[in-house]
């Protein structure tokens, strides 16, 4: 029988952010679907033009508390890609080491402090404190060790203050590098366990919707730091290149603009990269995907989370590798030999008038930072496309899509699936907010 249904969710609960979710269903059709973004536009790529070109990563950094290294990173690679710029192999390995504990942190926030909570019929994390102590100190635990070594290694969490231009202005000791290795191996022995077992005996909604999936990759390793732009559906496209496939457009319903590939929305995130490099995965994280039943290619959004969760395991492994790599090629501090000044290099590169791009993998997927530079060094242009943003036309076709198959259920229960839709892309609205360049003519 047709049904009239009318959804006004505001403010989305247990997202970074504010953001509405109205969907309109008359006489059985649906009318409207809209994830509306209402948060204010932040300006960070107007307050970046003027500044001298070493400047943006401090200044990027907080457009997000939780991404914050992503962002630095994403604005180095941006940079360094500028001025010609090859980093020594061990900043390439610091940068993926910090890169990957703050994938951990940010993935233990999301799938146990924002979406166990669905599944156990409570409000927030708050009520699970009490009824599963030992499920929260776990989780704290884990969120408390990746916060630890993006610490040692960038200086500072969140926004790190040592990650530089061509290095680093300080660099972890290597007694500080043995004690990370063996709190993370002791973390994959007694926490990965119970944790692959939690969400595992977890009951997520089925849904299936094929997208378009879009990550880095790359020939040797799962790809965050470094890789070629890669999409399911289309194939690669070179960093440089990225706008050919992402194509941002302003919708009257969002503060946020929209991101759409050639043909139509498109993923980014956890799931996206697991679909993309699932053959990439640490030893460990690939026992992890059988152990909680996640394989490649994966068509369910809810199951971002899962993916979130493998990737904690390869995180950790990876981590140690890393580390244990940087041990075996002995720890040099590289800006004395550099005669670092005030935090930056003297020996960084004179004024020119150049462009690069910098691309990297964050929690949400993949972070594209893009800058131009004068004659004088001073930051002339700058595009910051965020994941969140990347993803919200996508969630909306999913809503599309999942609202009708649904319709027979209590309104209830269409609410709490269509909230448990946008957390699983675990979004961060506020980053994702920009405002339109207006010409007056």
């Amino acid at each position: 029988m047709p049904k009239d249904i009318d959804i006004n969710v505001h403010h989305v609960a247990r997202v970074e952010g504010h953001g509405n979710i109205v969907i309109n269903v008359k006489n059985g059709e649906l009318e409207k679907v809209e994830l509306q973004i209402i948060e204010a536009p932040r300006f960070f790529e107007a307050m970046l033009k003027g500044r001298r070109y070493p400047e943006p990563p401090q200044i990027t950094s907080r457009i997000c508390g939780i991404c914050a290294v992503g962002h630095t990173t994403a604005s180095l690679r941006g940079l360094e890609d500028a001025l010609g710029i090859e980093p020594s192999e061990q900043t390439i390995l610091l940068r993926k080491a910090v890169l990957e504990a703050e994938m951990l942190q940010s993935h233990v926030l999301h799938y146990y402090f924002l979406v166990a909570p669905d599944f156990f019929n409570a409000p927030s994390v708050i009520p699970l404190a009490a009824s599963h102590p030992e499920v929260i100190k776990r989780a704290l635990r884990m969120k408390k060790l990746a916060d630890d070594i993006i610490t040692i290694i960038g200086g500072r969490h969140p926004h790190p203050i040592s990650m530089v231009i061509d290095g680093f202005t300080r660099i972890p000791t290597e007694s500080e590098l043995r004690r990370c290795i063996a709190e993370l191996k002791a973390s994959l022995k007694h926490d990965v366990p119970p944790t692959l077992e939690l969400f595992a005996s977890l009951k997520f909604p089925e849904f299936s919707r094929k997208t378009d999936y879009v990550s880095l990759k790359h020939p040797d390793e799962y790809a965050y730091y470094d890789g070629i732009i890669y999409s399911s559906e289309t194939g690669t496209t070179k960093h440089r290149d990225y706008k050919n496939k992402v194509k941002e457009e302003v919708v009257l319903h969002s503060s946020a603009k929209q991101a759409k590939g050639p043909f139509k929305p498109y993923m980014v995130g956890a799931l996206s990269r697991f679909n993309n490099n699932a053959d990439k995965l640490m030893p460990l994280a690939k026992e992890a995907a059988k152990k909680i039943g996640l394989s490649a290619p994966n068509y369910n959004p809810y199951l971002i989370s899962v993916a979130q969760i493998v990737e904690s395991v390869h995180n950790l492994e990876r981590m140690i590798y890393l580390m244990e790599e940087l041990l075996r090629r002995g720890l040099k501090d590289e800006a004395n030999e550099r005669q670092a000044i005030a935090g930056w290099s003297a020996k960084l590169p004179e004024a020119k008038k150049c462009w690069g791009v910098g691309a990297v993998e964050v929690p949400r997927g993949i972070l594209f930072h893009e800058y131009r530079i004068d004659e004088d060094g001073l930051i002339s242009g700058a595009n910051c496309i965020i994941p969140t943003g990347q993803n919200l036309a996508n969630i909306e076709a999913d809503m599309r899509e999942l609202v009708p198959t649904i319709l027979d259920k209590p309104k209830e229960e269409i609410t709490l699936l269509l909230e448990m839709l946008v957390r699983a892309y675990d979004p961060c609205i506020s980053c994702s907010t920009h405002m339109l360049k207006i010409d007056f003519v």
